[in-house]
């Protein structure tokens, strides 16, 4: 595909790729919300406290993990003052605690609202972050795309999104494994640039036939 995106829409543009085109026709628009307004603080919070654990678990705790602050709000230096046994009651596990920790730590000491991170690139994001314990390139990732409006990111470590790709795709990536698949999934991504955000969105809500 040639870059010049400013002539056409992101959907017309992913459409140039076939696969993508019939996806895009068979999948309901994806919602695009933003529950944290950019709070990227917030939403690291959140994206600990959700992990490896369901859905309903999940907000369920970050509800009472909040309900532990004054007005509702986890800020740092309070956060940093909760006793273990106060965030334990909330349903944390002493290893997520750990990691709340960390990031309410990180924010104390690195900036982390919109005027510091907007100007940064995609990967310097990631780069930042990631010595925050607890937080990986797929969390970043989910950050950028879904606080921080991102449009063109592929977060390959998805497993829903590399299932989805095999089963689109199929004839690209028959029988490949590891480094191969890998190489071989950016190659396909890398038409959709730099919509890969949305292209990723229609692959979460698409539904195989």
């Amino acid at each position: 595909m040639q870059p010049a995106t400013d002539l056409i829409s992101p959907l017309d543009y992913l459409a140039q790729d076939a696969v993508m085109a019939r996806l895009i026709q068979e999948t309901p628009s994806p919602k695009i919300f933003n529950d944290y307004a950019g709070d990227v603080y917030l939403a690291l919070l959140e994206s600990i406290v959700s992990q490896q654990i369901s859905v309903k678990a999940a907000d369920a705790i970050f509800s009472r993990f909040r309900q532990l602050f004054a007005d509702g709000y986890p800020h740092p230096n309070e956060l940093l003052l909760k006793s273990a046994d106060e965030l334990r009651s909330a349903g944390l596990s002493f290893q997520k605690i750990k990691y709340l920790q960390s990031v309410a730590g990180f924010s104390l000491a690195n900036p982390m609202d919109r005027a510091h991170l907007d100007p940064m690139t995609d990967e310097e994001i990631v780069q930042y972050l990631l010595p925050i314990k607890g937080v990986g390139r797929w969390t970043v990732e989910m950050l950028l795309m879904f606080v921080l409006d991102r449009p063109d990111v592929f977060p390959i470590d998805d497993l829903v999104i590399r299932q989805r790709m095999l089963l689109a795709y199929p004839e690209q990536t028959n029988g490949l494994t590891g480094k191969a698949l890998y190489k071989a999934l950016h190659q396909i991504a890398d038409a959709w640039r730099p919509y890969r955000t949305t292209a990723s969105r229609y692959l979460w809500r698409w539904k195989p036939l």
